[in-house]
């Protein structure tokens, strides 16, 4: 799925041209026209949906021909809009509308995001931040969840880590909130603050935390003792390319072995997650969708695995989730490199992104992704193949378990 299709352009609809009659008519000829007009009328309304499936394909979007009775929606805000003691602003409840029918769809990553959730959500896609906290936030057990805390961000200076279940933001509860919904509410103007209330192996605390604006590379990669290091934060449009700069930098100095650190990296494009197991993988299978029981596509790595037959170790841990579960993966079905860490969060479906009148958009799940061995890993996640922790203690006392454990896999 590349970004042109998650971002697809909104397709124009017929635009009917209506012209003043300048010669008078007569009664019959009146008539004629008016009954003509209800009727042309009656028809577009009745077979509006049957019209927009029957041109769809021809305009490059789907379409669904049935339909659904609204009729008792109407009734709610026309007994609402006569009782109610109050001004009603009809945009909140088109949205809450829209949020409700999506939302009662009952699949977690399918929501309907307004205006300024699309522009939040789209700028952490893509890496523009601007005013937050540097926390990377999910859901876990339908609860609203901080899968991991950026390094030198304000999150991680107040004390707050990865998986503290956040159980109220700004004193309001999240229970049913969206992930949208609570980055929304989380991020905010650079120097204000936001009020989290974390629930933490049982405990509950309050923290309050100054938002910043948010640097956050995707792609950190260092070489050490031989080792070259590729740190990768999200899967967003320039990952790929940072990432293969940083191979060609490692091909340079010769390194003996790489390590790939996906810890607590929430996903973002598909696409990406192919270039970035295109590093290691030569025209291979990188994963494959599905809707239902039938393959919609299968993804395949380019020609220039330039970091093919170089020893790799794969860190990855319950914060390793969507597009990072394609590419460790792959890795490990094609046995090009181990994983080490613990069980990944387990997210396998993909998302299109629709875009929707007025700057709204609706995140829709459109198929499931299996691993090229044919494994679909939502929910139960991906097992490592060596198994390592890494606990505060060890964090309070700078040891790193996981990487330890990965360079003795690597012998260096």
């Amino acid at each position: 799925m590349t970004k042109k299709a998650e971002k697809e352009a909104k397709v124009a609809e017929p635009v009917v041209k209506h012209h003043h009659l300048k010669k008078h008519l007569t009664p019959a000829a009146l008539f004629i026209i008016i009954a003509f007009t209800l009727a042309l009328g009656y028809v577009a309304g009745t077979f509006h949906y049957q019209i927009k499936a029957a041109i769809g394909p021809v305009f490059g979007y789907n379409a669904y021909s049935g339909s659904i009775d609204l009729s008792s929606l109407e009734k709610t805000y026309n007994e609402l809009a006569s009782n109610y003691d109050g001004k009603l602003d009809t945009e909140a409840l088109i949205a809450g509308a829209n949020s409700g029918l999506v939302a009662a769809a009952g699949d977690t990553y399918t929501v309907f995001m307004n205006s300024k959730d699309t522009t939040s959500y789209n700028d952490g896609l893509d890496g523009n931040i601007g005013g937050g906290i540097g926390a990377v936030i999910g859901l876990k057990n339908s609860q609203v969840t901080i899968v991991s805390v950026l390094a030198d961000n304000p999150a991680i200076k107040a004390g707050l880590l990865g998986n503290d279940t956040i159980l109220k933001i700004n004193d309001q509860d999240t229970t049913g909130w969206s992930v949208d919904k609570a980055v929304g509410q989380v991020r905010g103007e650079e120097g204000t603050t936001v009020k989290l209330t974390i629930l933490r192996v049982g405990e509950t605390k309050d923290y309050t935390v100054t938002r910043a604006i948010i640097n956050n590379p995707s792609v950190v990669s260092s070489v050490s003792d031989g080792i070259g290091t590729i740190e990768i934060s999200r899967f967003d449009e320039e990952t790929g390319n940072l990432a293969r700069i940083a191979a060609q930098e490692f091909k340079k100095q010769d390194v003996k072995a790489v390590i790939l650190d996906l810890r607590n990296n929430p996903g973002g494009y598909v696409n990406t997650a192919v270039d970035v197991a295109g590093l290691w993988l030569d025209n291979k299978i990188v994963v494959t969708e599905r809707t239902g029981d039938k393959v919609k596509e299968t993804l395949k790595s380019g020609n220039n695995a330039i970091l093919s037959g170089i020893p790799t170790v794969v860190l990855v841990n319950s914060g390793s989730a969507s597009a990072s579960e394609i590419v460790a993966g792959a890795l490990q079905d094609h046995k090009v490199a181990k994983l080490v860490g613990e069980n990944t969060f387990g997210k396998g479906s993909v998302q299109k992104l629709i875009p929707l009148d007025g700057g709204a958009q609706l995140k829709v799940t459109t198929a499931r992704w299996y691993t090229p061995n044919g494994k679909n890993i939502n929910q139960n996640g991906i097992a490592p193949d060596v198994s390592a922790s890494l606990l505060q203690t060890d964090i309070d006392n700078g040891i790193d378990p996981q990487l330890n454990e990965a360079k003795i896999i690597l012998g260096l």
